[in-house]
């Protein structure tokens, strides 16, 4: 990662234009003086949430414009899966894509308990389908049809996973409605994750947007290469006070649901620490505000336009910019076995302003992370 400082006299609100009728572009404010850039090899999202239809058209191009490729999560209506299906779930991304982007969907394919491992071949031969992923039933946004049984139901998948060297992707909550929610985490780890890991220790498995210090030391107890984590912004910068402040806050309300500041910490420390077993992944779940500011609100923080302001915040603020580029940029396709990008993205430590919403085209809104609030580092053009 190349640290410089150069003189700008101003700057314009490039690289990043968004696909909707009419936005609140955010704009740099001028400031006289020395601006600090960050030089970083452009980074991947290795856990995001890109909808399909008219949502995928309107927020594929945030990420698109920041990073060079995304595993994309299979949960749709009805969920991804089978092989055939990620492909032309692939093929609606592509097209949706602005003119001339390099930006690469890496599918996923969503465990049931009926997923053949014969689909697990197919999946490895399509070139196009990266992991597999593992929601526990009735975990999260459209998981109902997702594990009811994974060691009764689901081994000779996962055999398989091992075989053709497939990634599982691992929502890490329990269902259980008698377990409090701020423990299915825990829970998960101790009753699933940790036997799993037992029973087929060359897995390799991905725990997705950890939240707690549980996750941290489990994760820093297995085999480098083998158990990996992806951490979301939200999950470093906010806890569980943050859904409640001034008021129930639905756009901070995600699942896994925030924790204790405690749990926060840890993860920061870990992520800020230079461990190769962590990386990127933004889990951005974009839902219209209607669904969100309601009596049954969704699940999920849209973060994909503030996700690489939010990281470079984080990392400053714990003193370790040395860092940051393992974490967006390398850590993950190491663990994936994939090439690195040779392309390199600019971070600008100049204030901009987030939009309050992003409208759509039929009139909808989005909200996103940080809506109406200043950030100081702003993501600039790719080189």
């Amino acid at each position: 990662m190349a640290l410089t400082a150069s003189r700008i006299a101003s700057f314009g609100f490039q690289a990043l234009s968004f696909p909707f009728k009419k936005t609140e572009s955010p704009r740099p404010t001028k400031i006289k003086g020395v601006n600090m850039e960050l030089s970083l090899t452009q980074p991947d999202d290795w856990h995001l949430h890109l909808r399909d239809g008219d949502l995928l058209e309107a927020v594929v191009q945030h990420s698109a414009n920041q990073f060079g490729r995304a595993i994309v999560m299979p949960n749709l209506k009805p969920p991804v899966t089978t092989t055939a299906a990620a492909v032309s779930y692939r093929e609606s991304i592509l097209k949706a894509l602005p003119t001339k982007s390099d930006f690469t969907p890496l599918m996923t394919l969503y465990l049931t308990d009926n997923t053949h491992p014969n689909e697990i071949k197919l999946a490895r031969e399509s070139g196009v389908v990266f992991a597999v992923k593992l929601y526990p039933a009735g975990a999260t946004t459209n998981s109902q049809d997702g594990v009811s049984d994974l060691f009764g139901k689901c081994l000779p998948v996962l055999e398989e996973m091992i075989e053709q060297n497939m990634p599982l992707l691992v929502h890490g909550e329990v269902t259980n409605s008698e377990v409090d929610i701020f423990d299915r985490e825990k829970v998960f780890i101790d009753t699933i994750l940790r036997p799993l890991i037992q029973k087929l220790p060359h897995l390799k498995v991905v725990m997705e947007h950890i939240t707690t210090e549980d996750a941290v030391r489990f994760v820093e107890s297995c085999s480098e290469g083998s158990v990996a984590a992806t951490v979301t912004p939200q999950h470093l910068i906010l806890n569980r006070n943050a859904l409640f402040q001034g008021g129930l806050q639905p756009h901070n309300y995600c699942l896994p649901v925030l924790k204790r500041e405690i749990h926060r910490q840890a993860i920061v420390s870990a992520v800020t620490s230079g461990n190769k077993r962590f990386f990127l992944g933004t889990d951005s779940a974009p839902h219209e505000r209607k669904r969100k500011e309601t009596t049954c609100g969704c699940a999920g923080i849209y973060n994909s336009p503030v996700a690489l302001s939010a990281y470079a915040k984080v990392f400053e603020e714990a003193g370790a910019l040395e860092h940051l580029e393992a974490f967006t940029s390398f850590n993950g396709p190491d663990f994936y076995g994939l090439p690195r990008n040779t392309a390199k993205i600019k971070l600008i430590k100049k204030p901009w302003k987030v939009p309050e919403f992003y409208t759509l085209e039929d009139g909808g809104q989005l909200v996103p992370m940080f809506a109406g609030q200043t950030l100081d580092w702003f993501p600039s053009t790719l080189t």
